[in-house]
């Protein structure tokens, strides 16, 4: 079952209810992906007065010199926006035959699910394409006065030799605080707890660090909204990431173990005081390897549109690195820009519906529905309508060689990496692309 992230689920189709006629819809969705939708509306509007100047001041002051090589898909003239679903079912799986040949140099971040077998096999045939891969395995919960880490069940250690027999990407786990905040946060005890349980796993297993998720379930228990709270907040991601790095990899003596942080996009056009910004950036500057930075999910079922319009994935970076030359501008090298290898199936009706799709079920519909590709200008992103058995109405929106390949470059042009979620999920196509 397609999954997006980990949290969301694909509903069936037979609870969807269908809404208006297809020629609506396609009025609606070819006109703009998500015209009629306020919060597209806000940050459309609000682009218009970011200064692109500043993001060119920026590019030639701060952006390391980063490259790309063009791609087997490029020389092919497979990356257009004029698109046919044959093409898609005929040459989704073609690569370029040397799987290791990186095209950008910036750090390229992988995410891996339990669920998902073929993410498994896609981390050892393009390992050479990723310097981090983050396999989803542990979480860290309260258990009645105390903190346990679960999750080791779920670790592969055959895996990891694999992988690093066929390269040097880095192995870091992604851990999610599932344990109570305030109390743990509060409690030195617990802290201590916390950042032993993980860096002992680390040290056990041999790990090279770990990809720590905790901000949006901070923001959603609402602690994020008191200053000392918060302030405790960032002080145990400092105190957990100085811990790991004062402890060596187990493949090098002169590599310690990293902390990579995930962060999500603000939901408005202003930072609220429970969103990630510029000063917490800076602040975790030495304590924090990288920054997982979720630019997806844009839309959902009660508002369907595209995936992560690029527009607004220039606004999020915008505003998580505030005005040009300040201190955390320097830091976008750390940033692993988030692109997603999942589509979404949204159903049009009054009662919403759809979710997530990944590539084995977006080819299967290609092939039933035999639709007509279109492009979106302002997302920069593919999408197509179709109606199902049961006469309902549903708008796809699936990444692409155009979309993929535009925001890799959108990484390049920032100084950012990437991080996708997640590799099992996209089609094999999309990895001659890295």
């Amino acid at each position: 079952m397609a999954k997006r992230r980990d949290r969301r689920v694909v509903q069936s189709s037979g609870r969807r209810q269908a809404r208006g006629d297809t020629s609506t819809q396609v009025d609606q969705f070819s006109e703009s992906a998500a015209s009629d939708r306020k919060l597209i509306t806000i940050f459309v509007s609000f682009f218009i007065v970011i200064p692109a100047v500043s993001v060119l001041v920026y590019c030639i002051k701060y952006v390391p010199n980063t490259y790309r090589t063009e791609s087997h898909a490029h020389q092919e003239g497979r990356v257009k926006t004029d698109l046919n679903y044959q093409e898609i079912l005929s040459k989704n799986s073609k690569v370029s035959n040397n799987a290791s040949h990186r095209q950008y140099t910036y750090p390229v971040l992988a995410y891996i699910t339990p669920w998902n077998s073929k993410g498994y096999e896609m981390a050892k045939r393009f390992t050479n394409k990723f310097t981090h891969l983050s396999p989803v395995w542990y979480d860290l919960r309260s258990q009645g006065t105390d903190l346990t880490l679960q999750g080791r069940h779920n670790a592969d250690k055959g895996w990891i030799s694999e992988l690093r027999m066929k390269g040097d990407a880095l192995v870091l786990p992604r851990v999610v605080l599932e344990a109570f905040p305030k109390e743990m946060l509060i409690k030195k005890k617990l802290r201590d707890k916390a950042i032993e349980l993980i860096v002992s796993e680390c040290k056990e297993m041999e790990y090279d660090g770990i990809v720590l998720e905790s901000w949006s379930r901070w923001a959603a228990y609402g602690i994020l909204r008191d200053p000392d709270t918060r302030n405790k907040a960032l002080k145990f991601i400092k105190q957990l990431g100085h811990a790991l790095h004062s402890v060596s990899s187990a493949r090098s003596s002169k590599q310690p173990l990293q902390l990579v942080y995930v962060i999500g996009p603000p939901h408005s056009e202003k930072l609220q005081v429970h969103d990630f910004g510029p000063e917490d950036l800076q602040s975790l500057n030495d304590a924090v390897d990288g920054f997982s930075l979720m630019t997806y999910d844009f839309s959902s079922p009660h508002n369907p549109g595209p995936n992560a319009p690029l527009k607004w994935i220039r606004f999020t970076l915008q505003l998580l690195l505030g005005t040009t030359g300040s201190d955390a501008w320097t830091q976008a090298h750390k940033i692993f820009l988030g692109i997603n290898f999942y589509g979404n199936d949204f159903l049009l009706s009054e009662g919403s519906g759809g979710g997530a799709i990944i590539g084995r079920d977006y080819l299967s519909l290609l092939e039933k529905h035999k639709p007509d590709l279109r492009w979106e200008e302002g997302s920069a992103e593919h999408f197509f309508l179709y109606v199902d058995d049961e006469n309902k109405n549903h708008a796809v929106f699936y990444p692409s060689l155009t979309s993929v390949s535009l925001r890799l470059e959108e990484a390049r042009i920032w100084g950012t990496g990437i991080s996708i979620w997640e590799i099992g999920q996209g089609l094999d196509c999309f990895f001659d692309l890295l």
